[in-house]
């Protein structure tokens, strides 16, 4: 009986290309997902930046002008979708024309359309009633659902939703940052 010769192997072969061409493609493919995914991060960063801004803007100007510190106070969100007030005269009218006018993104235009803040930016400044307290609140539409904000934060509730059957019911996709503006009583 004759023994199979041992020659040894050369080259590699067509099943092991393949195998690695199969693992490098759902490595490729990983990667692609993970750039997708941080793009969407980018811009929710982005917009949470600009939503910090313009909180501690208005925070900023209600303090700076604490003696009409209640006239800041907004029925309705100011921002997206809504028409600004006319800066008359007074501080105030022109502090909350500013803020309307930034959280509809003039800071940046691109082709004759503001781009510079959130998507459907709003903005309100609610009196918490005890003593001389306000709650400045942003809200934003988020790219995609996340939780819902608090129960007691109503700036732009129910404004973010979408259409049914998609994933932003219910503010899962309302993004909001807020702080509280405290003016002291001098004597």
């Amino acid at each position: 009986m004759r023994m199979p010769s041992m020659t040894p192997q050369r080259g590699v072969s067509l099943i092991e290309v393949l195998i690695a061409m199969v693992i490098l493609a759902i490595g490729l493919l990983g990667l692609v997902g993970l750039q997708g995914r941080i793009q969407v991060m980018q811009m929710e960063s982005y917009q949470r930046a600009q939503a910090l801004i313009l909180l501690h803007d208005m925070a900023s100007r209600i303090a700076l002008n604490r003696n009409n510190a209640a006239s800041y106070v907004t029925a309705n969100p100011l921002g997206a979708g809504m028409v600004c007030p006319v800066a008359n005269a007074s501080r105030v009218d022109a502090d909350l024309r500013d803020w309307c006018v930034a959280l509809q993104g003039a800071a940046e235009t691109s082709g004759g359309n503001n781009v510079g803040a959130m998507v459907g930016g709003r903005g309100c400044v609610q009196s918490l009633g005890a003593g001389n307290e306000y709650l400045v609140t942003v809200a934003w539409q988020g790219l995609g659902p996340v939780s819902a904000p608090p129960a007691g934060v109503t700036c732009g509730q129910n404004l973010y939703n979408g259409a049914a059957g998609t994933p932003c019911v219910n503010d899962l996709c309302r993004r909001v940052v807020t702080t509280i503006v405290r003016i002291a009583t001098l004597t």
